[in-house]
């Protein structure tokens, strides 16, 4: 059974695994340095400030969803879970909350970009990361 619920402290551990496995696959471009500070900024800064909502299959959190107001600050799935239609459901869920969403994805995330593009996304607009001094692209969706 898949459903998808409100994040919960116990949830951590399993958000962390989704983050970092999702992460190796989406930005393989960016540093062992720059991800583990991200990990750490995942689980003190993002996760306890967030909107946050996890996708579960027969129980077990498999991915999530966090939003900063409309802005997604990260979406996220176990690798052997892309593909399933679960970003979907995950966006589709802040979509009940929001008229308009915004996602920031680097130009190398081919997975993510994809994914983007495919739900309906469009280009905003482009600047350099400041901490990597990689390319971002500024996504909108607008559900009307």
């Amino acid at each position: 059974m898949i459903s998808i619920r409100k994040y919960r402290e116990s949830d951590l551990s399993a958000v962390l695994s989704a983050w970092e496995n999702a992460q190796c696959l989406a930005h393989p471009f960016l540093s062992e340095d720059f991800q583990a500070q991200e990990k750490k900024n995942v689980r003190d800064l993002y996760l306890p400030n967030v909107e946050t909502w996890v996708i579960e299959v027969d129980g077990v959190v498999v991915g999530f969803v966090s939003l900063i107001q409309n802005e997604i600050g990260g979406l996220f799935l176990q690798p052997t879970h892309i593909g399933k239609n679960f970003g979907k459901m995950l966006v589709d869920k802040a979509l009940e909350f929001h008229n308009e969403l915004i996602v920031e994805v680097f130009e190398k995330n081919i997975v993510g970009r994809k994914f983007y593009a495919k739900y309906g996304f469009r280009f905003v607009a482009e600047k350099t990361h400041e901490q990597t001094g990689e390319r971002v692209f500024r996504l909108r969706f607008l559900n009307e």
